[in-house]
């Protein structure tokens, strides 16, 4: 008997969308259809996932006009460049404002594709199937769309909202196992940031998360986007409260721009980057070293990298860090934490304490 699919809402009023999460919901035509009810429905996707997925989404829409797009794999092609292909399908295929966009893939192409739907006739609905870890329990969540400048991460895009978010657990079952650790790094953040018994319940669990249980995946992907549903619903445009949710990613964005986008995956920059903030988190004297260990031997305990490369120097990670989003007025505004489940976003702390956060970075 198949278990009912898991539901989780967002709740922004006309924009409000439901999150499904279950087995199988590729092969659930039914359901596809419900969520997905344009005549015109074009796929972005990539050359790892696309010859595994697009031709059991396809068959979901029968006589409907169905057009795909396939990009290279890899945090490289989330650029410019990258959405001409897409809008040069959709055009030659005349199609209309009324379509909709499926974005088929991790976060690279959910991003992508969310940033075409945004700027497509001025834009257009689409759905995120999300195929990684990472994409199912943070990035296909909240929509924020876009792609990278050589100069920074996520400098280029527009809030813009998908219709729902269909997460097929069973994709997981072949994720790289280097993939499955990266989506770990945000599940981590979500425990770290503000839910103490999700932070108890990962400890005890890490292993079975790893090893890819079933009930325990379920449980992670309907917890963390629970999280992020409410976040999200509070502060849609991160004015406040969403900005939490860059815990480690002004470390982590500085490391990926440093090593040139690919070479890290986002995930295991963001993994060291939560290391680094909870390293000068004890330096400020906000955590106890005991809880700054906690929290690095969970990263480390999931296969995830707990310091950042050695070659990358302070001016290096200040050049990078400057472009952050979070600054204002010329502040470097830092996620830090005050407790393990208590972040904050802040420019008041000692200076002395990220000079010597930055300098050690690769070392400890």
């Amino acid at each position: 008997m198949k278990d009912e699919p898991r539901r989780v809402d967002v709740a922004l009023g006309e924009r409000s969308y439901p999150i499904i999460i279950g087995r199988g919901l590729l092969d659930d035509g039914e359901l596809l259809r419900e969520h997905i009810p344009a005549h015109e429905v074009m796929v972005v996707s990539n050359d790892t996932v696309a010859p595994l997925y697009l031709d059991r989404l396809a068959s979901a829409f029968g006589t409907r006009r169905f057009a795909s797009a396939c990009l290279p794999d890899g945090e490289g092609e989330k650029r410019l460049e990258s959405m001409l292909p897409v809008f040069d399908t959709m055009l030659v295929n005349g199609f209309s404002r009324d379509c909709r966009i499926i974005a088929l893939g991790g976060g690279v192409i959910g991003d992508l594709a969310g940033f075409v739907a945004a700027t497509y006739q001025r834009g257009v609905d689409f759905v995120q199937v999300p195929t990684t870890l990472l994409a199912m329990v943070d990035s296909s969540v909240g929509g924020k769309t876009g792609v990278n400048h050589p100069r920074g991460k996520n400098m280029i895009g527009a809030f813009h909202q998908p219709r729902a978010v269909i997460a097929d657990l069973a994709v997981l079952d072949t994720l790289p196992v280097r993939e499955l650790r990266a989506g770990m790094a945000e599940v981590i953040k979500y425990a770290l940031l503000g839910d103490h018994g999700f932070l108890e319940w990962l400890e005890a669990h890490i292993d079975a998360a790893m090893a890819r249980d079933p009930e325990a995946m379920a449980f992670i992907i309907e917890r963390c986007c629970r999280n992020k549903a409410a976040i999200v619903t509070a502060d849609e445009r991160e004015s406040g409260q969403r900005a939490l949710l860059n815990l480690g990613h002004t470390f982590g964005h500085a490391i990926e721009g440093a090593r040139g986008y690919g070479d890290w995956l986002h995930g295991e920059a963001i993994a060291a980057g939560m290391c680094m903030a909870a390293r000068m988190s004890t330096r400020l004297g906000w955590i106890s070293p005991a809880q700054r260990d906690r929290a690095i031997d969970l990263i480390r305990r999931a296969g995830l990298p707990v310091r950042a490369p050695d070659d990358i120097g302070a001016a290096r990670f200040r050049e990078f860090m400057a472009r952050d989003k979070k600054n204002r007025h010329g502040e470097l505004r830092l996620v830090l934490l005050r407790d393990l489940g208590d972040a904050t976003v802040t420019a008041d702390y000692d200076p002395d304490a990220l000079d010597a956060t930055l300098e050690s970075a690769g070392h400890e």
